[in-house]
């Protein structure tokens, strides 16, 4: 594999975690992420396997050194595995982590294949631990098979993190227990505010926005939190809780943004560069894959689209709307 100069945005940040949404669609239609009858891309839209592969080795070329597979829910993708065996080529080769982001629906049947093919960690996206609020707020979901997949995860090899959106009048009197079960579990867990994604005009976003400053203030009313300088190359901080030695993450793209050391950049499932979560400006990745076959083309729409990556977001519910709202779901861009 050809190695290039490194990319380096216009703020200085060196780009070395990449995010690769494998398909829109997903077994779940979670409240916050999809419509209940979403329309999803015709399939032609979608790179190809061959196509994402593609991609992503131009990418490890340029420096990138962390890989997340997300979707929709990436392992329903067909040949999915496949695609995985092939990546992991990189690893030790330029590529340090080859990892996903799961519901857990499907980790049962993939969990032993994925650890052969050099994934070590995973995180489960799971905001509540009750089985009839998890059939709410998935609508299509059933907990006992993602605790089935968490374990078989667990059984492989796979560290399992969880993933909880933070969302007031739901899961926020579970605080507590989500704590207590990932600590018996030996699970990391962290919590993500809920972001303004997806159906202009639904306004339940405010309504359950829950701020992970108040949620840590009640942790720290039964714990002794202990803060991290650690980051795991994503846009979570963490503290240790003294009683348990457990690690809890705060993703907080609306009370404390974590833009000034952003070193990511999203791909969709249909070839479109992000290069900030929250802005709308992209860059199309499909078009050079499709219309050559050397990647020189495919370099340089990168990095034009690198040196295009803003300082930050421009999320904000201070206020009492929502301000930069983005109109596409989270499944498309891929979390």
């Amino acid at each position: 594999m050809e190695t290039h100069a490194p990319l380096i945005d216009p703020f200085a940040r060196p780009i070395n975690y990449l995010r690769v949404s494998v398909t829109d669609r997903c077994d779940f239609r979670c409240v916050y992420c999809m419509a209940e009858h979403m329309q999803f891309l015709p399939k032609a839209e979608l790179l190809t396997l061959e196509e994402l592969d593609r991609l992503c080795t131009a990418f490890v070329g340029l420096g990138v050194r962390k890989l997340r597979i997300t979707g929709g829910e990436p392992l329903v993708r067909r040949g999915i595995m496949g695609f995985f065996r092939n990546v992991s080529r990189h690893l030790g080769h330029g590529l340090d982590e080859l990892t996903l982001t799961t519901n857990g629906s499907q980790l049962a049947r993939h969990a032993a294949e994925l650890y052969e093919c050099g994934v070590r960690r995973v995180n489960v996206s799971l905001d509540t631990l009750d089985h009839e609020k998890f059939a709410q707020i998935t609508r299509w979901g059933r907990l006992q098979q993602v605790l089935d997949g968490i374990r078989a995860a667990q059984d492989a090899g796979l560290q399992v993190k969880i993933n909880a959106v933070a969302l007031k009048g739901f899961n926020d009197v579970e605080l507590f227990r989500l704590v207590e079960w990932c600590g018996a579990e030996g699970h990391d867990l962290t919590f993500i505010e809920v972001m303004p994604m997806g159906d202009l005009g639904n306004e339940d976003r405010l309504d359950q926005y829950w701020p992970l400053s108040d949620l840590r203030t009640q942790l720290a009313e039964r714990f002794t939190l202990l803060d991290l300088a650690e980051r795991t190359g994503g846009p979570a901080r963490y503290v240790k809780l003294a009683e348990t030695g457990q690690k809890i993450g705060f993703i907080t793209p609306m009370t404390h943004n974590f833009c000034e050391s952003c070193n990511r950049v999203r791909v969709t499932c249909t070839g479109e560069l992000y290069m900030c979560l929250g802005q709308e400006d992209r860059a199309d990745l499909r078009a050079p894959l499709r219309a050559h076959s050397d990647d020189t083309v495919l370099r340089q729409e990168i990095r034009d689209a690198i040196a295009r990556k803003p300082k930050g977001h421009d999320f904000d519910y201070s206020r009492q709307k929502v301000e930069g709202q983005m109109t596409r779901h989270m499944s498309h861009t891929g979390g």
